[in-house]
């Protein structure tokens, strides 16, 4: 497997496995209290679809290079959407009230911007017409 392709795949396992990890399988309230809109239990839900969408990808990315070009979208979004509820949120509280929610909302932005510039990276590598 080369470099791209193992990137799909962990990006991928890391949305699907990291929401059920940090939810408890979609049983952790505290972290849906702590961003109600995004992370619902429809909200983890299609972060699990968004996964398997970039699985979906892994032996084919070179042949849909908008598809990557939309992952980089999706994930700035949840990058921009992390950062300002950080800039709104006690995370210490969030800690306090569960272990796993607080890990999470540490964490998750930081993994999206990665994914961001991994997305990034081989739309511009894969795009028609270099």
């Amino acid at each position: 497997m080369n470099f791209f392709r193992i990137g799909f795949f962990l990006a991928g396992a890391a949305n699907v496995g990291g929401i059920l990890f940090f939810s408890k399988l979609f049983t952790n309230t505290a972290m849906i209290e702590a961003s109600p809109t995004v992370m619902s239990s429809f909200g983890q839900l299609m972060i699990i679809v968004w996964g398997f969408a970039y699985i979906s990808v892994a032996n084919s990315y070179e042949s849909v290079p908008w598809l990557s070009f939309l992952f980089t979208i999706e994930k700035l979004i949840y990058v921009l959407t992390w950062v300002f509820w950080f800039q709104a949120n006690d995370l210490t509280l969030l800690y306090t009230k569960d272990l796993f929610a607080g890990i999470f909302y540490t964490v998750y932005g930081l993994n999206d911007f990665l994914s961001m510039l991994f997305f990034g990276w081989t739309f511009w590598l894969t795009r028609k017409g270099k």
